[in-house]
């Protein structure tokens, strides 16, 4: 399990100070992401729609604020067709982090992870909670995308990966967007109790699923 989480700690360093980087330059930060949105509004609701899938897509390489995206797709585009362009783009998000990642992954292991056992033991990690890591990877940024790239270097089957990743997914944007349908900008409440009550929730799935394995690991032989 070891080299497992050595991998998901560098790369979680590694989206966090692009995080940082753009938070202290100023390039990108929620205000601006609201402004473009109005400014899409204005032209039309494809453009908003189309914005908010580009910046869950490019979450993939940039850490954006998934949660609040999806958010602001709800609110500027209503449930359901803020729900789609959410989907639309942390569907392209995944699949492409699984597609680069099943094609250059070994190469990304091999230079993370110097020695071959580490390397088996970190995909044999993977593959033995993989889907429990997908459908609880959203209680934490950027750990989505890091499941997304593990599952295609440990050549998880498509249909398996995509199956876990729109169950974590579809039910995430549901309750985003339909919180931001409802919410205001006189109003943010239903958005803000919302994005708590989801991270506490898969937090407190995290844990029983903790507790679950280590009570099972235990009594094992």
């Amino acid at each position: 399990m070891k080299p497992l989480l050595k991998i998901i700690l560098i790369l979680i360093t590694f989206f966090t100070s692009t995080l940082l980087i753009i938070k202290f330059t100023g390039v990108l930060n929620v205000t601006q992401i609201k402004d473009w949105l109005i400014a899409a509004q204005d032209l039309s609701p494809f453009y908003v729609g189309s914005l908010v899938a580009l910046l869950l897509f490019a979450d993939l390489f940039i850490a954006m604020p998934t949660l609040t995206v999806t958010i602001l797709a709800g609110f500027f585009l209503g449930h359901l067709y803020g729900s789609i362009a959410a989907l639309i783009g942390l569907i392209s998000a995944g699949s492409c982090g699984y597609a680069l990642s099943y094609r250059y992954g070994d190469k990304v292991f091999n230079f993370l992870l110097e020695k071959k056992t580490q390397r088996e033991e970190a995909i044999a990690s993977f593959q033995q909670h993989s889907v429990m890591m997908i459908l609880l990877s959203r209680a934490m940024p950027m750990l989505p995308e890091i499941c997304a790239c593990l599952a295609g270097a440990s050549k998880m089957g498509y249909m398996k990966f995509i199956c876990c990743w729109l169950l974590s997914a579809i039910p995430y944007v549901l309750v985003a967007t339909y919180a931001g349908s409802i919410s205001s900008i006189d109003n943010p409440t239903p958005a803000l109790y919302t994005a708590i009550g989801i991270s506490a929730l898969l937090w407190i799935a995290w844990f029983v699923y903790h507790r679950y394995y280590m009570r099972t690991k235990a009594l094992t032989p």
